[in-house]
C-alpha cells in the first residue's frame, strides 16, 4: 500500500497559499501610502469626467451613479468595482442598510471587462469577487476585487460543491477555515455582506475582520455561486506566517489575474 502524506500535502498549500498572500500585501504595500487613493480617482477624476463628458477615465466604467470600474495597477485580467459614495469596506454600517447598493451583484455584472483583457467570454465558474478584511487591504474605499479563480481554489469548490449547502457551515476538505453557502441563479441578487452579517453568529459586530469571496458556479442542477467568507489576521500578522488557527487569507490571494483555469477556447 502507498502511504499518502496528506498532512504534507496541506502544508504545502498553505505555503504557497502564503507565499500568493505575502507576494499581494507587499504589492497592496508599497502602492498604497495614499490609503484613499481609490476613492480620489474615482470621485475627482471618473465622475468628473463622466458627468462633463460621459467619459469615465480614467476608470473602465461608471455603472450608474453608485458604481466605478477601474482596471487594478497590477495589470493583468483584475478590475476592481469602487463604491462612487463615501464608505470605508466591509465594515461600513451603510452597507447594511435596506436601500443599500449590492455591491457584488455590480462587481459580478462587471465580469464582462475580463473578456477584454483574456479575449473571449469567460465560463461563470471562472470568475471569483474578493473583498480584503478592513485588517489586510492596501486602500479605505470600498472595492471588489474582479478577477479569475485561482486553480486551487476553483478544483476545491468543483470537487466540494456538491456537499456545500445553502446556509453557512464550514467548508469541508478546505486548507482553511472557510464557512461556505451556495446561492442558486444567474444573477448575484441576495447581498453576501447581508448574508454574512444575518446568518454567521457575531459577524455583524465584527464584519471588518471578515473577507468575503464570491465564486461563479454551474451546478447540476443550475447557475449560481458560492460564497466563502472568514475571519483573517492582520497585514502585519501574515507577514510573520500562516493565517493561524481559525483564520484564512486575504479573499484577494484566492484570485488569478492571469486567468490560469480558463484555457483558449
Amino acid at each position: 500500500m502507498t502511504y499518502v502524506d496528506h498532512s504534507s500535502s496541506r502544508r504545502r498549500l498553505a505555503a504557497i497559499a502564503l507565499l500568493a498572500a505575502l507576494a499581494a500585501l507587499i504589492g497592496l504595500t508599497a502602492r498604497s501610502a495614499d490609503r484613499d487613493a481609490l476613492r480620489h480617482i474615482v470621485q475627482d477624476q471618473c465622475l468628473p469626467h463622466w458627468r462633463a463628458q460621459h467619459d469615465p477615465a480614467p476608470c473602465a466604467r461608471i455603472d450608474t451613479p453608485e458604481f466605478a470600474v477601474l482596471a487594478d495597477r497590477k495589470g493583468g485580467a483584475h478590475f476592481l468595482l469602487i463604491a462612487t459614495r463615501t464608505l470605508s469596506g466591509i465594515e461600513d454600517p451603510q452597507l447594511l442598510r435596506d436601500d443599500a447598493p449590492n455591491y457584488f451583484a455590480a462587481a459580478w455584472q462587471a465580469r464582462d471587462r475580463l473578456a477584454t483583457i483574456v479575449g473571449h467570454p469567460l465560463r461563470r465558474d471562472a470568475v471569483g469577487l474578493a473583498i480584503n478584511s478592513s485588517l489586510a487591504r492596501g486602500q479605505d474605499q470600498l472595492h471588489i476585487h474582479i478577477e479569475c479563480q485561482q486553480p486551487r481554489l476553483h478544483r476545491l469548490l468543483q470537487a466540494e460543491a456538491a456537499d456545500i449547502g445553502e446556509h453557512w457551515a464550514p467548508l469541508r476538505g478546505a486548507e482553511f477555515p472557510f464557512l461556505a453557502m451556495r446561492l442558486r441563479g444567474e444573477e448575484l441578487d441576495v447581498d453576501p455582506f447581508a448574508l454574512l452579517a444575518s446568518g454567521v453568529p457575531d459577524a455583524r459586530a465584527a464584519l471588518g475582520a471578515y473577507t468575503v469571496v464570491v465564486a461563479g458556479m454551474q451546478f447540476d442542477d443550475g447557475p449560481g455561486f458560492i460564497v466563502l467568507a472568514g475571519r483573517t489576521p492582520s497585514s502585519a500578522a501574515l507577514l510573520t506566517g500562516p493565517p493561524g488557527h481559525g483564520l484564512v487569507p486575504p479573499g484577494e490571494t484566492l484570485l488569478d489575474s492571469s486567468c490560469a483555469v480558463e484555457p483558449e477556447p
